[in-house]
């Protein structure tokens, strides 16, 4: 729709400058628990703030309004709000017209989606449906912030185009205070998925499908590259059942603990005929390696991490490792060379240059430059044009990466897995702020175990009642794929009908649940969506 996924803004313009924040499948506090300080600290200087979200999380006490709407009906949230922004008359309308295309079937699209419809698909109030789209669009500057409740879900994509049509309509884009701003879900993915890991991209989103960009890629490399474009992650266990993934290098990454539907991913990782994990510990998943290599911690390396704001920052090494194992990078080479392809060994901030060299929205970062006066301790944000250019602060000023911004036009669908007569519970996962998804660092704390150790389910209290459940109860939870033990938190932190694990501890592990239904575009798991049934143990 714009011509980059990234974060539009910097999370100090949006906590200082916007007017208003709709803060969409996100729970800060807890998930970014830096980020969420600094928006109650925006709501505290008089930003008005917007919590769509199917809990009652800690932000929704500060809210001034709180759509408590059912998982999985994003995508007719939002096609509700545009309907409202356009026969209120609260769109930009040279905005749109200047730098958009497609509002006619924009406004086809949404026609459908009217406060009473989209109030019953999403069990929420129709008058809090427009106060929200009115306080949204009335604003001098709105920002929307998102996470991962809007992108796992088979429509996860579909649930985030609605979204930017919501800016862009109302002309929320290009401009301090606005945007459309995902909070990352892990501390590099923004710079994983900058350097090339999704399958069709190299570095800087440089699209393989593109002979020129091949050709580029290439010379600088000096090797015949393959034109085919690769899986996402969450297919691979898939391919590995169907033997079309023999091999796997599993680096960093703890499938069995995160991955959906884990019953299935050990029966991938059973069918492979070879397996290499490299990671700090012997993770659930290593121990279905045939070699484990040991991984080195962000405080043994040098290097940079791209955080949620396209910040590019300088990770220097603090601690001198014992024993024999190497910096990523040695063993990357160290492996191609044993292939057949001879590789130098160059020093993080080279490969940082040859970043640059190949890599337009890069060309001016390099490690001697982030550790200048001008920039240490800041970074820069992309893109980075060159080196005197000063980083991108907001994306889309005056035009978008593609041109014209294109309006989405999603429609509503159900999740896969609906609730029914045997399953009649939706179960949502996500995080809590003691822990970090697999535990592999922060279940080796004392202290954060003494506060939070083990596995627990939400239930809203008339469920609960009805199936002579009391809080601090143990219970069995059941999917149509496993069933776990956990213990019961019963209150109306959710709505009846629904419930909320988080995927953190072994003990019940939320994972063995959940179903491994992607979204078409980008193979993101439906981690938000499942049907289950809860019983006494």
């Amino acid at each position: 729709m714009l011509g980059s996924g990234a974060m539009t803004n910097s999370i100090d313009d949006v906590c200082r400058k916007a007017d208003v924040v709709m803060l969409v499948g996100s729970n800060p506090e807890e998930a970014h628990p830096v980020i969420g300080m600094q928006l109650r600290a925006a709501v505290e200087r008089g930003c008005r703030l917007i919590v769509v979200d199917p809990r009652d999380i800690g932000l929704a006490a500060q809210a001034d309004l709180h759509l408590k709407l059912r998982p999985g009906t994003n995508v007719a949230f939002a096609n509700g709000i545009v309907n409202v922004l356009l026969a209120e008359g609260l769109y930009d309308a040279e905005f749109v017209r200047e730098r958009t295309e497609g509002i006619e079937v924009l406004a086809a699209t949404v026609r459908d989606y009217t406060p009473a419809r989209v109030a019953e698909i999403c069990d929420i109030d129709q008058r809090d449906l427009v106060s929200a789209a009115k306080m949204y669009g009335g604003a001098g500057a709105a920002a929307i912030v998102y996470c991962l409740g809007v992108t796992e879900h088979s429509t996860g994509t579909d649930g985030v185009m609605a979204l930017s049509n919501i800016a862009m309509v109302s002309g929320n884009l290009g401009r301090p205070g606005a945007g459309v701003n995902p909070l990352r879900g892990q501390n590099n993915v923004q710079g994983a998925c900058d350097m090339g890991a999704a399958p069709a991209d190299f570095p800087g989103y440089q699209k393989l499908a593109n002979p020129d960009v091949l050709a580029k890629f290439e010379k600088a490399w000096g090797v015949k590259l393959n034109p085919k474009k690769g899986l996402f992650a969450t297919e691979v266990f898939h391919a590995a059942v169907e033997k079309r993934i023999r091999g796997l290098f599993i680096f960093g990454e703890d499938q069995v603990r995160t991955d959906p539907n884990i019953s299935h991913v050990i029966e991938g990782l059973k069918a492979l005929d070879f397996l290499v994990v490299d990671d700090l510990f012997m993770t659930e998943t290593a121990k279905y390696a045939d070699v484990v290599l040991p991984g080195r911690s962000y405080a043994e390396k040098e290097g940079t991490f791209t955080n949620t704001e396209r910040r590019v920052i300088r990770v220097r090494k603090a601690v001198e490792v014992e024993g024999d194992n190497r910096p990523d990078t040695w063993i990357f080479s160290e492996i191609m060379r044993r292939m057949g392809y001879d590789q130098p060994d160059l020093t993080p901030a080279q490969i940082m240059d040859e970043i640059a060299s190949v890599t337009p929205s890069f060309a001016g970062i390099s490690h001697k430059r982030l550790d200048s006066p001008e920039v240490a301790g800041n970074g820069l944000q992309w893109p980075c044009l060159g080196p005197d250019h000063p980083g991108t602060p907001i994306m889309h000023v005056g035009k978008f990466a593609r041109g014209l911004g294109r309006f989405s036009t999603a429609r509503y669908q159900h999740s896969t897995e609906m609730p029914d007569e045997e399953y009649p519970l939706i179960l949502s996962t996500g995080r809590i702020l003691y822990h970090y998804n697999a535990t592999a660092m922060t279940a080796r704390t004392e202290g954060i175990n003494e506060i939070a150790n083990s596995s627990f389910i939400e239930i809203n209290t008339a469920d609960a009642q009805r199936l002579g459940i009391q809080d601090g109860d143990r219970v069995t939870v059941a999917s149509r794929r496993h069933a776990i033990h956990s213990t019961a938190r019963v209150s109306d932190k959710t709505n009846p009908g629904e419930t909320w694990m988080p995927f953190h501890f072994e003990d019940g592990n939320a994972n063995w649940l959940t179903i491994d239904s992607f979204d078409s575009i980008c193979a993101c798991p439906e981690y938000k969506v499942c049907a289950v049934k809860v019983s006494k143990a």
